[in-house]
């Protein structure tokens, strides 16, 4: 296994702020394809004339972070994937790390990760062996990932209905159903912007609020007893009611638009309805 066998997939969405100090990290991986959900022609002119080797592709219409990610390991021409968010920054030999722990794996993994900090990783199975070079988790934020396409495909890459929120969540499942095998690499490490590779504030907050109810009622029909689950989210709704009108009262403008958000993105799950919801710069 070498770099010529790994392909990087950013799926970005109004990313300019931090896309090319991400693009700058990467210093051995030369297959890199963006695909781009805002569509913005003006990203991919800077960027082929500063990388005019990266592929890029631009959406119409903002498909979400896991479909987009389907559409980069489709057109990848090399069996493994290196999913990053666009606010992600590789530190020193993060992919020297990573290559050496694929080998050591020999390749029998789903999918291996680079991390930010492991004094603060919360997925161990055996905290015993955070003195390892890596160690196997039932779960890796997805934010960098390293895929074994041959394995993912057996498995059935991202869930499609799936627009925001819950789509790693959902990929783990079904890798652990079908035992197959998660690792983070100890000695490759990321810097992750959190929360900043998107700029688009207000908008965000909202679509975020509809998205992650509705994904989260979505994975929970999928995957429990359904009729648990409708108890469940019918009291969440009955209390997103009673904090709706508690902050009419208060004159919360912004609390009480968090409150319709998470209610209609429940309510549209719970009625298996497909998570439409899109924040209005979509369109512009």
């Amino acid at each position: 296994m070498n770099y010529n066998q790994i392909t990087v997939g950013i799926v970005s969405f109004r990313s300019e702020n931090v896309i090319f100090n991400c693009l700058k990290s990467i210093k051995k991986i030369k297959n890199i394809i963006i695909f781009d959900n805002s569509n913005d022609i003006n990203l991919k002119y800077k960027i082929k004339k500063k990388y005019p080797k990266v592929k890029i592709y631009l959406s119409k219409k903002n498909l979400g972070y896991g479909v987009a990610n389907n559409k980069i390991i489709k057109k990848s021409k090399t069996p493994f994937v290196f999913i990053l968010s666009p606010d992600v920054i590789l530190r020193r030999n993060c992919e020297k790390n990573l290559l050496k722990g694929a080998k050591l794996l020999k390749k029998n993994f789903a999918i291996i990760s680079a991390i930010p900090d492991i004094k603060d990783y919360i997925f161990l199975k055996n905290k015993k062996k955070i003195k390892d070079k890596f160690f196997e988790v039932d779960y890796v934020h997805g934010f960098s990932m390293l895929i074994n396409k041959t394995k993912i495909k057996k498995i059935g890459m991202f869930d499609k209905n799936i627009f925001l929120y819950y789509e790693e969540v959902d990929l783990y499942k079904r890798i652990k159903l079908a035992n197959q095998k998660v690792y983070i690499i100890k000695d490759a490490k990321v810097t992750h912007l959190a929360a900043k590779s998107t700029n688009i504030g207000y908008e965000f907050d909202k679509c975020r609020n509809w998205h992650f109810m509705w994904s989260q009622v979505y994975f929970a029909k999928k995957y429990s007893n359904n009729l648990l689950v409708y108890i469940r989210y019918l009291s969440f709704l009955f209390i997103q009611l009673f904090k709706f009108f508690y902050y009419i009262l208060l004159f919360n403008k912004k609390e009480i638009v968090n409150k319709i958000m998470k209610f209609s993105g429940t309510l549209n799950s719970l009625l298996g309805r497909s998570s439409w919801y899109r924040p209005r710069f979509d369109s512009d």
